[in-house]
């Protein structure tokens, strides 16, 4: 796996627009990407950020294969200028042990599966508590327990617009970022949801587990 930080220049209309709307956001990393993706063959799952230094948006973009990112010479403006390598690209390769302690980040769309007129809909988590146990199910699954965690008030992210009969109207997806601390049970099954991503969304920028180690 890679993992790209991207420093993006606040000023710069196209930033503005991706970030307003996650699906341009979608396309635009995408391009970083062959055209013809074998189906199962790519999983790109990105989240925006804010750089510790500068409190510029910062994008991280995590991927199977490595992106080539040439396409922003053509796109001035739209990096925030660094001493820093940006985009900054590293080979992400994860070691992990049973009982070891990590930070974690998680930017998600908790949801449950409901039905609405007969067709399987998938509704926001907007209780607190609802939200903690959506992640204590995820956790228990993707191999690692919850030792404490910080949940930011969820928001509505913009999805597009959708076709529904005669009317078309935008759809919005719930944010909650959790924060916290984690305890590793089950190594290989960790990789593989930081892999996958975690809950639904994820061309949306949602899903990205982040991790790094705890600090004492």
């Amino acid at each position: 796996m890679y993992l790209s930080r991207l420093v993006l220049n606040p000023r710069s209309w196209s930033v503005r627009r991706d970030l307003d709307h996650p699906y341009e956001m979608h396309q635009a990393i995408m391009r970083a990407f062959p055209k013809n993706l074998e189906p199962g063959g790519e999983r790109v799952l990105w989240r925006v950020d804010e750089h510790p230094r500068t409190k510029a948006p910062a994008l991280l973009v995590q991927s199977r294969g490595l992106p080539d990112w040439s396409w922003l010479e053509e796109e001035r403006g739209y990096l925030l200028p660094s001493d820093e390598p940006n985009p900054a690209v590293k080979p992400l390769n994860l070691q992990l042990t049973v009982d070891q302690t990590l930070s974690f980040r998680l930017l998600a769309n908790p949801t449950i599966k409901t039905k609405n007129d007969g067709r399987p809909v998938r509704e926001g988590i907007l209780k607190e508590e609802d939200q903690r146990a959506w992640l204590e199910r995820r956790a228990e699954v993707s191999g690692f327990r919850v030792l404490s965690v910080r949940l930011s008030p969820y928001s509505l992210v913009k999805g597009g617009e959708i076709q529904e009969a005669d009317k078309k109207h935008e759809t919005h997806f719930l944010a909650v970022q959790f924060d916290g601390l984690l305890q590793v049970t089950d190594p290989a099954k960790l990789i593989a949801a930081v892999e996958a991503g975690i809950g639904s969304g994820k061309g949306f920028g949602f899903g990205l587990l982040s991790l790094a180690p705890a600090r004492g």
